[in-house]
């Protein structure tokens, strides 16, 4: 396979050195050979340092501060190929998958992300996810090749680059956790599908080095925050009600609850609720929602 620089992958990092060094690796062992792009939000343990000696060719942005999902925004000024292809630093892509993407993203201009199959290393199994995302309920059109998604995951998600940028990025009050589901209604408002292709894949050794309460925090933030944002006000209301009664009842949680709370004045004055026809179909990912396995908040 040729070398193919239509995609370029980027990555945010914070104090995971080693596991960063793996996935470089990996993207360099690549046919495609992809431009690689990391945003080092802060780290410690000499990240950049690092990169620079084993990997020349990796730009390395190091804005001096922990920026979570912003770190993605400030890297894809820097891009210049027409699409992006978003992992972790614990994650990587398989293979011909970059390639398989560009040529889907080229020949289907209405779709803006692609999400791939994620298998957890070193089992080589499927995440629970992925079960969730082939056999996605949303309607879609006949010439979309795929399930039709009303998310997607951003450490496995390539998307069009005038697409993610129109559509504004991550939204900067989001920071990490859940990020993607603004982003995601955003794009679909903007004309855009959003799909899952079996045909991609990427790897996921989850990392060790990990704060799974401070995820579980920012998770039901967020989920509550796009909730008000974005969806009317039956929906929103049904929503919160479901999330009040099945997370932990915990000091996470309430924490979570009144910094989300404490969030209102800003929501309130930039809610902008979705199309009519957007907010159908997320409708009819309620049930999967609420049955979901993959999607608790736990940690």
């Amino acid at each position: 396979m040729p070398p193919d620089d239509r995609t370029s992958v980027v990555i945010i990092t914070r104090d995971r050195r080693s596991e960063l060094l793996h996935t470089l690796d990996r993207l360099a062992a690549l046919p495609e050979q992809p431009p690689v792009l990391v945003t080092d939000n802060g780290s410690t343990d000499g990240t950049a340092q690092a990169v620079a000696r084993h990997h020349p060719a990796t730009l390395v942005l190091t804005p001096g501060a922990n920026l979570g999902a912003i770190g993605r925004n400030l890297a894809v000024r820097h891009v210049t190929s027409p699409y992006i292809a978003f992992c972790d630093d614990d994650t990587w892509w398989e293979p011909g998958s970059l390639t398989r993407a560009a040529d889907l993203l080229d020949a289907h201009r209405e779709v803006a992300a692609v999400t791939a199959r994620i298998v957890v290393e070193p089992e080589g199994t499927e995440d629970a996810i992925v079960e969730e995302l082939r056999t996605s309920p949303l309607p879609r059109p006949g010439w979309l090749p795929g399930p039709a998604l009303g998310s997607f995951l951003a450490a496995a998600t390539v998307l069009r680059t005038d697409a993610f940028r129109a559509a504004g990025g991550f939204h900067p009050r989001l920071w990490l956790g859940g990020e993607e589901e603004l982003l995601a209604a955003d794009l679909m408002a903007d004309g855009w599908w959003l799909m899952f292709d079996e045909s991609l894949t990427i790897h996921h050794a989850p990392s060790a080095v990990r704060d799974p309460t401070r995820r579980r925090a920012d998770g039901i933030r967020n989920t509550l925050w796009f909730t008000w944002l974005r969806r009317p006000a039956r929906p929103a209301l049904r929503r919160t009600a479901h999330l009040l009664r099945t997370v932990p009842h915990d000091r996470t949680t309430a924490a979570a609850l009144l910094r989300a709370a404490a969030g209102l004045p800003w929501v309130l004055r930039e809610r902008r609720p979705l199309p009519p026809e957007v907010d159908r179909r997320l409708r009819t990912l309620e049930a999967a929602q609420r049955a979901s396995n993959a999607r608790r908040y736990v940690g």
